[in-house]
This record gives C-alpha cells, structure tokens and sequence, in this order.
C-alpha cells in the first residue's frame, strides 16, 4: 500500500501561495511571492532535506509541475533535489497531457481521484505532493491524504490561495512529530486519526465544557 502525503509552506493565516518567489504564482494579484525567503536557518533545511530523503515518487497539479519542469531539468545535477526530483516519477493532475514533457513524467487520467484509489492500493513508494494548493484540496476534500507536513511561517500574509478550504473532509489528526527553527518556522507532520472525536453513528456529539 502507498501513502499519500503533502509536505507544505504555509503562513500563520494558511496561504501558501507562491512561497519560493515572486514570479511562481502572481494570480490573483498576489504581491507576496517569495515570503519564506528569510526564514531559512539549517533547522528548516534539515527538514526538507528529511522529507526528500526517503524513497517517493512525486504527486503535483499542473502549476506546480510547469514550475518544477521548467527548473529542475536544467538545475546543477549534483544537487540532491535536483537529481531526485528528475529520477522520480511524476504523477500530474492535468486536463492537458500532451504537453509534459519533463522525464518520467505519468498523467493522473481523467479522474485523478479514481486514479489515485487504484494508485495506492499498489506496491511502491510514498507519493509525495509539493506545493500544489488545488490538488491538495481535492484530495483532502476526498480522504486520500495520509499525512500532512506543515512548516508554518510567523507571518499573515492577509489574502492569497489558502491550504484547506471549504470542501476539506472533517477528520481527526494526531501529531507524530513537532520542532521550531531558529527563526521561528514551525514544524509539525500530522497522520489520519480517523473520524472527529465524538461521532457516533455518522453524528457529531461534540463535549462541552459547561
């Protein structure tokens, strides 16, 4: 069985919009593009550098991908991320496949959701997903996302497109591991914990403290 999990920047408010720079997605008007640039320290490195050791293959909407494609190919080969993400393959999310070219690159069909159900129900690695807010929101409005990487930035970015929206599925998460960069980036991966504490029978009991 394979795993779906999304490793994600995001600010304090949830916009994860065009974190590495100014030009990756100005839609929208959005003015803030590369808002995690000062934040790096070797904490928040070692993370990335943690989520990106283990055998994966890689699971991305089409914005992200043409971002990555357009990159990563002509990146310096001795870099670690470079020689991984062109190793891997890619899994894409797109009405348009005939236009992706980057090496090893497979299209998610016209029901990416069926797609993936099949998908991990096969043996293999972890499917990795990178940025892509859309797909995200997809999946997580589907239950298919098994765990959720956050580094949480100490900034409000005020608008912007947002990590969990309105369509995500209620559930329960449990943290299975936290840590703080100098520069105050938050840390936390998240797993599936089943259902919303308190349902019972398809009905929410919440507590009350009253």
């Amino acid at each position: 069985m394979r795993r779906i999990k999304a490793a994600t920047f995001v600010s304090l408010d949830g916009v994860m919009q065009a974190p590495g720079g100014p030009q990756e997605d100005p839609s929208g008007g959005f003015a803030y593009g590369g808002w995690m640039f000062h934040y790096a320290d070797e904490v928040t490195g070692a993370t990335v550098a943690e989520t990106l050791a283990g055998p994966f293959d890689l699971l991305l909407g089409r914005r992200t991908y043409d971002i990555f494609a357009a990159y990563w190919p002509n990146a310096p080969q001795y870099h670690p991320i470079a020689k991984s993400f062109n190793a891997v393959t890619k899994y894409v999310a797109t009405h348009d496949p005939g236009t992706m070219d980057w090496h090893n690159t497979r299209w998610l069909g016209k029901d990416p959701v069926a797609t993936l159900r099949a998908l991990k129900k096969t043996d293999g690695p972890d499917l990795l997903i990178q940025g892509s807010g859309e797909l995200v929101q997809q999946l997580l409005a589907t239950d298919l996302i098994d765990e959720i990487g956050l580094m949480v930035f100490p900034l409000l970015l005020g608008r912007g497109k947002r990590l969990f929206g309105t369509g995500t599925m209620p559930s329960a998460l449990r943290l299975t591991r936290s840590r703080t960069s100098t520069t105050g980036v938050v840390m936390a991966t998240y797993q599936r914990d089943g259902e919303i504490r308190g349902e019972i029978g398809g009905e929410i009991r919440t507590g009350s403290f009253a």
